[in-house]
């Protein structure tokens, strides 16, 4: 029961996510800069920034992660 409810959450999370970026990157553009949401939204720039840096980070930990796997398999191998 435990890990249906923490994969509830995790998509309930996710969902959420999703939902904010769609609607900062395809439907904020259309609506009036003086409106009263877009002081809920980071600017526009960070709309590619932010998963910009969060795909490098991503993959420089997916390759140190495979980098310490091959050293470590070689020098159990040895």
């Amino acid at each position: 029961m435990e890990d249906n409810g923490l994969g509830i959450l995790i998509s309930a999370i996710s969902l959420s996510i999703f939902s904010y970026y769609t609607f900062w990157v395809i439907i904020l553009p259309f609506v009036d800069e003086d409106h009263f949401i877009h002081k809920y939204f980071l600017p526009r720039e960070f709309a590619i920034l932010i998963p910009v840096l969060g795909g490098v980070a991503l993959l420089s930990f997916l390759c140190l992660f495979i980098g310490v796997v091959i050293l470590k398999s070689k020098y159990e191998t040895s």
